[in-house]
């Protein structure tokens, strides 16, 4: 992952606008997702940047609440205009999708984008699946949108989708409905329905969620096997951090609708630089090793996306709040800095106080 701190830092501060972005194929910058409500305005996305390789996997970690699913709708473009013209959610900040701006582009070209240049995989296949149509059928209209071919081509398409997704018996589950299918049967098809216009990048939102273990091995060896097949960029959002240790290259973790630690996926588990990072590792079982202590849970709950809280965001929580002097903790929001090469975090302590706490107090626990 690419420092941005020189077009605008990774947690908030405005970035240049309307310059050519790197040369990734998807570069996020400062985007912001809010909603306004009753009681004020949800920040439930608040200045998020990133960049992403294609033939790479991304994976997005944190509690429910901190802004990854929201992130994701936000690059498909869904966060849409709601009853009467009124915004359903106030959206800035630049999504450079292969060299081409989406914030700015027209609906009509976002939706031609969508499902042909990127798709996503949703969390419910079940909600996600419409019930009064077969899934063929809703798989035949995804790839007659984007190509001018007649009923029979797309159905063989589906079909042959269904059988690389690995159901069985693809030539008669084509005519079936969501219900008739298992959770780990409609989670492929919703899969096949992603990928029917082989998409350059592919979102999963929490993809196995609600599925058995074995069920959910399979469904990432099918994420993992396709990836491959097709090249494709791949971001995993979920809570679950054995599934981003399965898959991805790298790590971004969010809290509160930010970024507060992203890097490898080897430096961020091995050696992670942020205490709600270290909450996250300790929570996590282990069955490589013998478990001698109970989990750690990180304690409190995630701070309101109305009413943050100020400074760092995690700090009502942080059990190292008061290592930094002064109440900086307190009083200022920290930004995100290097740790070392590729390695960013955004807390207060030095990185002499980061690496002696984890290396004498939280890793001989984990």
């Amino acid at each position: 992952m690419t420092d941005l701190s020189k077009t605008g830092s990774a947690i908030g501060e405005p970035v240049a606008t309307g310059s050519r972005p790197s040369e990734a194929f998807l570069e996020v910058r400062d985007l912001r997702v809010h909603f306004p409500t009753d009681d004020g305005v949800v920040k439930s996305v608040d200045g998020l940047s990133f960049q992403l390789e294609k033939g790479k996997t991304l994976g997005i970690v944190g509690e429910s609440g901190s802004g990854k699913s929201v992130t994701s709708m936000g690059i498909m473009g869904l966060h849409t205009t709601g009853q009467y013209g009124k915004r359903k959610a106030q959206v800035s900040g630049e999504i450079w999708l292969n060299g081409e701006e989406l914030i700015s582009a027209p609906a009509d070209r976002v939706r031609k984008l969508r499902g042909r240049d990127m798709a996503m995989i949703f969390q419910d296949p079940l909600s996600a699946l419409h019930p009064y149509f077969t899934i063929g059928k809703q798989i035949i209209e995804a790839y007659r949108v984007h190509h001018n071919v007649d009923l029979r081509t797309a159905r063989r398409r589906a079909i042959e989708m269904l059988d690389r997704v690995g159901i069985p018996q693809p030539d008669k589950r084509v005519d079936s409905y969501a219900h008739e299918f298992s959770g780990g049967m409609r989670q492929r098809a919703m899969i096949a329905m992603a990928l029917v216009n082989n998409p350059d990048l592919l979102i999963a939102d929490e993809p196995t969620t609600a599925l058995d273990v074995t069920v959910q091995a399979q469904i990432l060896d099918l994420i993992r096997d396709l990836q491959t097949e097709f090249g494709s960029a791949v971001i995993i959002i979920t809570h679950d951090l054995g599934v981003v240790a399965e898959l991805a290259d790298d790590i971004l973790v969010m809290y509160g609708g930010r970024c507060i630690e992203r890097g490898t996926a080897e430096k961020v588990f091995y050696e992670p630089r942020h205490p709600y990072t270290w909450g996250l590792l300790g929570s996590m079982p282990r069955i490589d090793r013998e478990q001698t202590e109970r989990l750690i849970p990180v304690k409190g709950s995630p701070p309101s996306l109305i009413n943050m809280p100020t400074g760092c965001a995690f700090n009502p929580r942080c059990p190292y709040a008061d290592v930094p002097k002064g109440g900086i903790t307190r009083t200022e929001r920290p930004e995100l800095t290097e740790a070392e090469s590729g390695h960013w975090a955004a807390c207060h302590m030095s990185e002499q106080d980061r690496e002696r706490i984890w290396t004498e107090e939280i890793a001989p626990k984990l």
